[in-house]
């Protein structure tokens, strides 16, 4: 493992919400954690065993998301609003603002419909697609992950 991407990923830990924080390369698993204002501590760091059948748990974990996704996406005329990074999830560009989008809302490719705070950077997120909004699928500030669904479009 890289130990600058180490630094980096402690870094961030630092200067947002993230708490725990699990890597795995090269059959050596790091797993990283804080809690409240406490600097990220290394919890577990150590070489995993390769087994015939190597972590049956996330495959299965991935099989039960991707079945559960599956009729979501497969509605006809429904498509989702993903988003693009890691970060923090808001509606409005202020607590007094209007949200960008809510249900009914006409969007087109180049409607913002959100923001995503990553690193104290504030990331207009588009559409990228025309339709209406049916369905917002995040809480104002809650955190998302990469790919993570946002809306629900309807594009047809």
């Amino acid at each position: 493992m890289d130990i600058k991407l180490i630094k980096q990923v402690v870094d961030l830990m630092k200067r947002s919400d993230i708490s725990e924080f699990e890597y795995e390369e090269d059959g050596l698993k790091l797993r990283l954690s804080s809690k409240g204002a406490d600097a990220p501590q290394i919890i577990h760091a150590a070489p995993v065993a390769q087994t015939a059948a190597p972590f049956p748990a996330p495959a299965a974990e991935a099989a039960a998301t991707n079945t559960a996704a599956a009729p979501a996406a497969e509605e006809k005329g429904i498509a989702i609003i993903k988003s693009p990074m890691v970060g923090t999830f808001y509606r409005a560009a202020s607590p007094e603002s209007p949200p960008f989008a809510n249900v009914g809302t006409k969007a087109g490719p180049d409607t913002i419909v959100c923001i995503i705070e990553a690193m104290k950077v504030m990331n207009e997120i588009q559409a990228e697609m025309s339709g209406v909004i049916t369905e917002v699928l995040v809480e104002n500030g809650e955190a998302v992950e990469y790919g993570q669904p946002l809306f629900k479009i309807k594009t047809a």
